[in-house]
Formats: structure tokens, C-alpha cells, sequence
């Protein structure tokens, strides 16, 4: 079966040029002009994954992806933005977006970071450091317990709140606990690609999960490795 894909664009040159690739790399697409036309598809028949474009009349692609969030809707959402400011980008991060494509982009681009997020990150091979699994099926690492199947983690009786991407990296870096993980390495494995040296993708996504991981007196046990990458461990 393929995978369903909503895409909600205005520009109508844009949406019908994507929604004809994307069919043809195999997707079973739904194209829509606006935000609320979005809205309405995604609550009827929720896709697999959500192509939004950022400005739409009306409703436009960040509110969207709000609404939807609030609504507990974990779909993967690629947010499709002509706005190449950081503080643009982090707005959509904010808004529950996964990741994002600048226009003008190149087709192949929307495919790989498509693919990336579909992708499910499958078990490694066994390494040194790596974390005990509880009989549940469980991940536990430092003081954090990770439900891969159900995509839910708690610190102490905390739970946590995290999109797809958030998830996936803390994911990785639990099943790779007290085992540090280069860029290239976390890029590969969430991403499907490496963004380049001068892409602060994944420096924005740790700062993201950090801030939801700290508490008073217990700092998040994600550490950086300058100039390498990312540890998770305790202290």
C-alpha cells in the first residue's frame, strides 16, 4: 500500500507541479489550496504524512499545524516555507512542525526528507553502553523511560510531550546511552541525510529536547561533545 500524503498549498502552478511528483515517487497524494481545506481532509481521512505550506490565506500552514497538535495529532508534518530567517524556521519547530524544505527547493530534497520521516529508526546492534531494556519492552537510560511502540517517555513520573523528530532523536541517542554519537551519525539516522557544516537542524532539535527534559536541581542528560556530537547520560 502507499502511503497517504496530504499537501496543502495556494500556489496552484506549485501544488499541482508537487502533487504530480510526488504521485509518480509513489505517493497517494490529496492536494488542497488552504488551511481549513487541510484541516478539514486530515480530520476525515488523517494521511501518513503532511506537506503544509507556511503562507496560505487564511489559515495558513503554522496554524495548521497548532491545531493539529492540540488535537493530539502526531502526523509527520514537512513545512514548506519561502522564509529563510533561523527565527522563521524555529517558528514552524515551535508550531509542531518536523522539518522543513526553503523554497525554491529542489524535488528530490522533498523526497529524501519524506522518506526520513516515514522511515522508522529500527533497532542497532547491540554496543557497548547500551542501556537495559525493561521487561515491557522499555528503554531505560539515565532516569528517563522511553515506550518506543506507544512514542512516550517520562522522567521520573514526569511524562514529556515530544513530536515525531524530538522522539526519534532521543530514541537514538537512549538505545545508544553513555555512547557518544556524531553529527553525521544522528543526521543519518533521523534525517536520512546530513544538512551540511553549516546547518544547526540538529543543535535546534536539542536545545528543543533539552528544555523539555530539564527540571529544577536535574539538568537534561543530553551532553555535547564539541566538535563531535551528542551523549546521553547521567550527571
Amino acid at each position: 500500500m502507499p502511503h497517504t500524503l496530504l499537501l496543502a498549498e495556494d500556489d496552484r502552478a506549485i501544488r499541482h507541479a508537487l502533487e504530480r511528483a510526488l504521485t509518480l515517487e509513489g505517493y497517494a497524494v490529496t492536494a488542497v489550496a488552504d488551511g481549513d481545506q487541510a484541516l478539514a481532509a486530515v480530520r476525515r481521512d488523517p494521511p501518513d504524512v503532511l506537506v503544509l505550506d507556511v503562507m496560505m490565506p487564511g489559515t495558513d500552514g503554522l496554524q495548521v499545524c497548532r491545531a493539529l497538535r492540540a488535537e493530539g495529532d502526531r502526523t509527520p508534518v514537512l513545512m514548506l516555507t519561502a522564509l529563510v530567517e533561523t527565527a522563521d524556521r524555529i517558528a514552524g519547530l515551535d508550531a509542531g512542525a518536523d522539518d522543513y524544505v526553503v523554497k525554491p527547493f529542489d524535488v528530490e530534497e522533498v523526497f529524501a526528507r519524506l522518506r526520513a520521516l516515514l522511515r522508522r529508526t529500527g533497532p542497532p546492534d547491540d554496543v557497548p553502553g547500551e542501556p537495559r531494556r525493561a521487561s515491557d519492552g522499555r528503554i531505560v537510560a539515565a532516569d528517563l523511560r522511553l515506550d518506543p511502540q506507544a512514542r512516550r517517555v517520562w522522567r521520573g513520573s514526569r511524562e514529556i510531550e515530544l513530536t515525531r523528530t524530538e522522539f526519534d532523536l532521543l530514541e537514538l541517542l537512549a538505545r545508544h546511552a553513555g555512547t557518544v554519537l556524531d553529527h553525521t551519525t544522528l543526521y543519518d539516522r533521523i534525517w536520512g541525510y546530513d544538512f551540511g557544516p553549516g546547518s544547526k537542524n540538529l543543535a535546534v532539535y536539542v536545545g528543543y529536547l533539552r528544555r523539555k527534559l530539564d527540571e529544577p536541581g536535574a539538568p537534561s542528560p543530553i551532553h555535547t561533545v564539541r566538535g563531535v556530537g551528542y551523549v546521553l547520560r547521567e550527571g
